[in-house]
């Protein structure tokens, strides 16, 4: 069977046996050595020694063939054990270089349909958070203002000062509850990233949180380029739990933010001066945050920052600085 770029592996294992036997034929027929009707010791030795290079030859013959054949599956072994997956090296000639230039291939195609697929599953996350978020506002956050009014209500008519305190007490509760479900809102969907964009969505972010409690230092460097809608989101949520993070559970006294170029890739920086991480720190946030980081091909790195606290360090790599670069 011939193949577009030549021989099948099978028909080249064939036509080495063959052109071995054809050689051993040859010889029998243009030697003078011949087979007794009773072969004799010294030819059944000549033939044992004959059949023994035949065998040694066609071993070698085929070694040389498999071996980059083997050599491949090593590779291709070692290529899956890796995240991400390794390519594979490509041999110079010959049908490992065509098995491995296939099998790269299709792991590039396996990688695209898996980017493309959590990417489809983000939207659909980031669907569902907008759909939550406007049940929240539309239907709780109106309920508990039509509880609020209502309570304001009985108490302009009420004249007796305990009653009063109650429905004030209550009323404040509701208040205060009301707060909460619009900032659940508010974190579910990022309007001010939707119509402001990153650096606006960023700023509103830090000073939301961080409302006179902790000193803030911003850094978003000029002229950075735009980055796609879903890389855009990708650095806004892992901000969003980082920062969180810090307003939780650092007791930080000052928080930096900083958004920068670094070579071919945009960098988002969040380091605090707070409590750091504990021992063999690895919650939910933090797998959420290198999850959304490995759908867009970034990288999370998280740890203790020099003089104490936490640094959070998104790498995410961009196309046009890539080619720029070069």
């Amino acid at each position: 069977m011939v193949r577009r770029h030549g021989f099948s592996l099978s028909a080249r294992v064939i036509l080495l046996n063959g052109a071995l036997f054809a050689l051993g034929t040859a010889l029998l027929v243009f030697t003078p050595a011949t087979v007794s009707a009773r072969p004799l010791l010294s030819e059944g030795v000549v033939l044992l020694v004959g059949l023994g290079v035949m065998i040694l030859a066609n071993a070698v013959l085929v070694m040389g063939l498999l071996r980059p054949l083997e050599q491949l599956t090593r590779d291709v072994e070692r290529a899956r054990s890796t995240e991400p997956i390794d390519r594979v090296p490509v041999p110079g000639t010959g049908i490992a270089r065509e098995l491995a230039t296939a099998i790269n291939e299709f792991l590039r195609r396996l990688e695209v349909g898996q980017r493309e697929g959590q990417l489809a599953a983000l939207a659909a996350q980031e669907s569902e958070r907008a759909r939550i978020a406007q049940e929240l506002h539309d239907g709780v956050g109106q309920s508990l203002t039509v509880v609020l009014l209502e309570l304001k209500a009985i108490a302009a008519t009420t004249s007796d000062p305990a009653t009063a305190a109650s429905l004030e007490q209550t009323r404040e509760v509701a208040r205060t509850s009301l707060d909460e479900v619009r900032g659940v809102a508010r974190q579910l969907r990022p309007h001010v990233l939707e119509d402001l964009g990153l650096h606006s969505a960023l700023a509103s972010l830090t000073t939301r949180l961080f409302a006179g409690r902790t000193h803030v230092v911003r850094g978003i460097a000029p002229g950075l380029p735009a980055l796609d809608d879903d890389v855009e989101l990708v650095v806004f949520r892992v901000a969003q739990e980082a920062l969180t993070n810090v307003a939780r559970h650092a007791e930080a006294d000052t928080v930096e933010l900083t958004l920068t170029r670094v070579g071919a890739d945009v960098v988002l920086s969040v380091a605090d001066d707070g409590r750091g991480l504990p021992p063999g720190a690895d919650g939910t946030g933090l797998r959420g945050m290198g999850e959304r980081a490995a759908l867009v091909g970034g990288r999370l790195d998280v740890g203790r920052r020099d003089g104490g606290g936490t640094m959070v360090r998104l790498t995410v790599p961009h196309r046009d600085l890539a080619e720029e670069a070069r």
